[in-house]
């Protein structure tokens, strides 16, 4: 069976969504950061980098998100989560994957740890580079918005839902909390309420017991 190592809240979100949607048999493993869970020695076995998910399958542990919603839609074709291979769609599915990872992550890690790009004790370098995260954080919402303007489909790669919704939607929830968050955008307001809508994201917030808000 399926285990995914998760912590509310966290970067296993978006895996949790795509497990939902699968409807496949799968085992939640907390992973209680409080305690330092992710940084003992048997959880950096599965994770040297002590980060959160882990995906085990057998003989198989995966971290990283991307790797780990890649790997479960191609192992469940059927669910049809990733446009065909070879295709324009799977082309553009591909490059807005990997900008929600490389891109779009990273600054919102900045933001809510800042205290790792500047020297220990240095207050004023952890609120400079926090809302320096916040505001770079704003163009990359307008590239989504603009995204999503782009074609009249529901989703963000347009008429097909994919694991790169499960993404963006655990992502733009991070924004919660900004002077300008995701759910502020019109068209991105609108795409965050019809993802919340989903039985899969329900449940997985359910099962996670997030407090609202929830975008």
């Amino acid at each position: 069976m399926i285990q995914l190592h998760y912590h509310p809240s966290n970067a296993s979100f978006a895996p949790h969504i795509v497990l939902n949607e699968l409807a496949v048999p799968f085992e939640l493993k907390l992973v209680d950061r409080a305690a330092g869970e992710h940084k003992s020695a048997d959880y950096l076995k599965l994770n040297p980098n002590g980060l959160i998910p882990v995906l085990v399958e057998g003989e198989l542990v995966l971290y990283e998100t991307a790797a780990i919603l890649l790997h479960l839609a191609d192992t469940h074709p059927e669910a049809g989560l990733v446009p065909p291979l070879a295709t324009a769609e799977r082309a553009q599915f591909y490059k807005w994957l990997i900008w929600l990872t490389n891109t779009f992550q990273p600054l919102l890690l900045a933001y809510f740890y800042p205290e790792r790009w500047v020297a220990e004790g240095n207050a004023e370098g952890v609120a400079q580079v926090k809302a320096q995260g916040e505001a770079r954080i704003a163009p990359l919402l307008d590239q989504l918005e603009a995204q999503l303007a782009s074609h009249d489909g529901p989703w963000l790669l347009g008429q097909r839902y994919s694991v790169a919704d499960a993404l963006a939607f655990m992502l733009c929830r991070w924004t919660r909390s900004f002077a300008r968050p995701a759910r502020s955008l019109p068209l991105l307001g609108v795409y965050l309420q019809r993802m919340l809508e989903r039985p899969a994201v329900q449940q997985a917030i359910a099962t996670e017991q997030l407090p609202q808000p929830w975008i």
